[in-house]
This record gives structure tokens, C-alpha cells and sequence, in this order.
């Protein structure tokens, strides 16, 4: 049995590193890394805990590095291992797996590990770079190997195994398994990493609490601790460069490697839980089809006898298309959102003229800018979800269609924003309705470039929930929609779109000259 799970799990590990998107991520997590330590004068920091930071040593590169690693790969991780169970009914493996006696708890145990595998890559790809780092700050060059590795073999693994079987767990479950999964995961994360992190949190997700406590009792050893001091993990912009302090690193007490050593467990049984509904692609494990009718018997017709003429000789006429193009990709666009989804519009659209005035840009804007999330999400994928792709490529004039789908997800965009834009225009709010167009034109070009690049609604519904949870919570460098002073300028932002559209508009034609 083991053997078989690692077999799996080894196969499946080395199918995905040799795809393309994995050298990507291994880069993401080089760019966290470099977040993570930043230089000393830099005012952008991942951690810093009042006006101070631990000095640039194995001991805190380690634990800053795997506390950023075990915050964000959480989120991003979740969608990079996601997609395997859904590649294997894709190619037909999943039916090579049905016939073969692999149990269903042991090709989730093995699709577990291969997840596991994976992000632990990416983390120690992080404790590399913490190393590098290290030595490049200049601050403490002497890199102790024992002090670096501990806090990402304590802190990171063990959310990373829990972030592989949830990517699992949501794979295998039939409502989530789509977008709903993808946008559920972004929430989960948010009350689980972000709510954990605090001190006084019953359930510390992440282990900020016991890092703090020891940070707090080495500062305060030292006299450097005010009560006023507060704790912060995530990029935030400070003042002024932060002070440094000596800092030999967290106790590794029984309670913490418990803590711990639990995540490890549960993340198992998870990883483990489908296996009671998982059918494993055997068609007679699944829902009971009923039986078609049968037809009633007629006697076949005789096949008519066609003889070719000739084409008529009729000069081409060109016809204007792009009203009808635009009105197909809108009911494409629309065609996935219920009542439901309309009801729900509707009611921020009643928050947006309820809230007063100086709300509206921060508040009633953002949510009605995240609601249609999934509907942005498909631009740019539907040729190939719907296997039309090579059809859609024999259309005489792409970029003509590729704008039409942009203008319906630029549509969707003004509709659940269109009442902010006349609270904005009533109130002569002349710069948030700036923002609120420049908002406008990048929303549907993110979308569409994600998903013409990418071919998959996934990369957006990971990309799109933290830049606008980041403008929502007043990051101004992250500000689409003008909720903060201080954001991009709207000239800044409407170029990027600009880029974004011209990315999506060179993708489909390149990619159709390399196959």
C-alpha cells in the first residue's frame, strides 16, 4: 500500500514540475522571498512589531520568511495544486485509474502527498533565498543552518500539508469544485490565516502568537517595549525604516510542536474525508442514470442522392457583426448568473444609495465589485472549456470578437456600478468617477487577459479576491477604484489596461502560429 501511494504520489509530482506554470511559481516564490527581507532603508516590510524589526540573522530571515511562506503560499498555493483530480478525468487517466484495483483512500493519500510535494518545493526554494538574502543584507552574514530551517519546518509545512488537502477536499466535492470553491477558498483563508494571526486568537493557525509573545519578551528584556506597540505580518508601508534589535529566534516548547504536530493530523483526515463520497471516475459508483427511452422502429429512408453544381457565383458582401458578436457574448457572460445572482445585485445596488455620500468610492463600490467575480473569471476561456477553441480560431476576424468579449465583461463591470457612478456624478465627484472609469477598463481587461494566457478561469479567481481585498483595506499601491487617496492615477491605470487588452489580443494569434 505504501509503495503504491508513493508511487503516485512520485508520478504525479513529476508530471507537474516538468510543465511550464511550475517554473513560474518556483519564480513567485523567489519574489516572496525578496518581499520578505527586505533592505534596510526600504519602508515597505512584511513583519515588524512596533517601530522595530529583529536583526537581519538566521534566527529572524528563518522565522519572517516561513511566517510570509506559511501567510501567503496558503492563499496561492491552494490554486496551484488545484486541478489535478480534474486533468485526470480530463485525459482519460481517471478511467485507466477506475479499472485498476488502487483504492480510493489510497489515490487521495497519493494525491495528497504529490500536493505536498509541490508546495514543499516552493518552500524550500523560500529557505534558499532567506539564505541568499541573509548574506546580500550584509547585517549578520554568518547563516546557521539549524536557526533558518527550524521555523519553516515548524511553522510552513504544516499549513502547507493543510492547504494540499484542502485544495483536495474542495477538488472532490461537487459544489465546490468550480469557481464557488475558488472565491470560498479566498474567505476561508481570510478567517483562518488573517483571524489566527492575532495573539489572543483561540487557534493560532499560522504560530504569529507564540513568535509575538517571544519577540514582546526579548523587547521587553531590553526596555524596547511600549503598550502601545502592535504586530503586524503583511506587506505594509511604515513611516519611517524600522529599528533592530538581537534576536535569537522562538522556543520550541511541547505545546507549540503539539500545535503543530495536530495541524499534520487533521490535515490528513482531510485529505482523506472524500474517500466516503469520491468515486474514484467508476461510472458504477456514481449517480444512477435513467435508461433512455427507446425510439419507436421506422424504416430507414433512402439516403438522398446530392449532385454538385458549383457554388453560386454571388460577390461577398460584409455584413456588420459586431451587434450581433456583442450580444452573443453578453448572453454568454449573463447566461451564468441566476436569480440569485440578480437578487443579490440588486441589493448592493440599494447599499450603494443607502450608504452617505463619502462612503460610496470605499465602501459601496468595492462590493459590488467583487459579486460578479465568476462571471469576469470565464472571459477569455469559454473556446477552449467549450471545445470550440479551433473553431473560434477560423473566425476571419479574432480581434473583433476578442473586443466584443471584453465590451460584454465591460458591461457586467458599469451594470453593478452603475449606481456609485451616479451618486459619484450627482455629488460632481469628478476624481472617483475617474477612478471608477479607469476601475471600469481594467477589471474586464485583467479577466480577459488572465484567461486568454492562462486558458483557465483559475488564475483570475486567485489573482482578482486579494487585489481587491488589498484596495478594499486601504493599500493604496493595490487602489483600482479610487477607495483611497493616494492610489494610482487613473491615466496610470486606464494604460494598463490598455497593455493588458493588447496582451490578450497577441496571445490567441501566437499561440495558433506555434501549434
Amino acid at each position: 500500500m505504501l509503495r503504491t501511494i508513493g508511487g503516485t504520489a512520485v508520478g504525479d509530482f513529476r508530471d507537474r514540475v516538468r510543465r511550464p506554470a511550475y517554473a513560474v511559481t518556483l519564480l513567485a516564490a523567489v519574489g516572496l522571498g525578496y518581499l520578505a527581507v527586505p533592505d534596510a532603508g526600504t519602508r515597505m516590510v512584511i513583519m515588524y512589531i512596533g517601530e522595530h524589526r529583529g536583526a537581519y540573522g538566521s534566527a529572524y530571515v528563518g522565522t519572517v520568511t516561513a511566517l510570509a511562506c506559511a501567510l501567503w503560499l496558503t492563499l496561492g498555493g491552494f490554486y496551484v495544486v488545484r486541478g489535478t483530480v480534474a486533468r485526470d478525468e480530463r485525459t482519460g487517466v481517471g478511467r485507466l485509474v477506475a479499472a485498476t484495483p488502487l483504492r480510493t483512500p489510497a489515490y487521495l493519500a497519493g494525491k495528497f502527498l504529490a500536493n505536498t510535494m509541490v508546495l514543499a518545493s516552493m518552500v524550500g526554494v523560500l529557505a534558499v533565498t532567506a539564505a541568499v538574502l541573509q548574506v546580500a543584507r550584509g547585517e549578520d552574514r554568518w547563516v546557521d543552518p539549524v536557526a533558518l530551517l527550524v521555523p519553516f519546518a515548524v511553522l510552513a509545512l504544516p499549513l502547507v500539508a493543510v492547504t494540499a488537502a484542502a485544495a483536495l477536499l474542495f477538488e472532490t466535492t461537487p459544489v465546490l469544485r468550480g469557481g464557488v470553491g475558488n472565491v470560498a477558498w479566498f474567505v476561508v483563508w481570510l478567517i483562518g490565516a488573517i483571524g489566527g494571526m492575532s495573539e489572543r486568537a483561540p487557534l493560532d493557525l499560522v504560530g504569529t502568537g507564540h513568535v509575538v509573545r517571544d519577540l514582546r519578551a526579548t523587547m521587553t528584556e531590553r526596555g524596547l517595549w511600549q503598550p502601545d506597540y502592535s504586530f503586524s505580518l503583511g506587506l505594509t508601508e511604515v513611516p519611517e525604516p524600522l529599528k533592530t534589535f538581537p534576536w535569537d529566534g522562538f522556543a520550541l516548547t511541547p505545546d507549540l510542536l503539539a500545535g503543530r504536530a495536530a495541524l499534520v493530523l487533521v490535515a490528513v483526515a482531510v485529505a482523506l474525508l472524500p474517500a466516503v463520497w469520491f468515486a474514484r471516475f467508476d461510472p458504477a459508483r456514481g449517480r444512477p442514470r435513467k435508461p433512455a427511452r427507446s425510439a419507436p422502429a421506422h424504416e430507414a429512408a433512402p439516403e438522398p442522392a446530392y449532385a454538385y453544381r458549383g457554388l453560386p457565383v454571388t460577390a461577398p458582401v460584409r455584413g456588420r457583426t459586431f451587434g450581433r458578436l456583442l450580444a452573443g457574448e453578453l448572453a454568454l457572460v449573463l447566461r451564468d448568473a441566476g436569480r440569485w445572482w440578480w437578487l443579490v445585485a440588486a441589493a448592493l445596488s440599494a447599499v450603494a444609495l443607502a450608504v452617505p455620500a463619502d462612503a460610496v468610492a470605499p465602501v459601496a463600490l468595492p462590493l459590488a465589485w467583487v459579486w460578479p467575480v465568476l462571471l469576469w473569471s470565464r472571459l477569455g476561456t469559454r473556446p477552449r472549456l467549450a471545445g470550440v477553441e479551433g473553431l473560434i480560431g477560423a473566425y476571419p476576424s479574432p480581434h473583433r470578437r476578442l473586443l466584443a468579449e471584453w465590451t460584454a465583461g465591460f458591461a457586467v463591470t458599469a451594470l453593478v456600478g452603475l449606481v456609485p457612478l451616479a451618486r459619484m456624478v450627482l455629488a460632481a465627484d469628478a476624481a472617483g468617477a475617474s477612478a471608477w472609469l479607469a476601475g471600469a477598463l481594467l477589471i474586464p481587461s485583467l479577466a480577459l487577459a488572465a484567461g486568454t494566457v492562462s486558458r483557465t478561469p483559475r488564475v483570475f479567481q486567485a489573482v482578482y479576491p486579494p487585489l481587491w481585498y488589498g484596495a478594499f483595506n486601504g493599500l493604496a499601491p493595490l487602489d483600482f477604484m479610487g477607495a483611497v487617496p493616494g492610489g494610482p492615477h487613473p491615466v496610470a491605470l486606464a494604460v494598463v489596461a490598455v497593455l493588458l487588452l493588447a496582451a490578450a489580443a497577441v496571445t490567441g494569434p501566437a499561440r495558433r502560429l506555434a501549434a
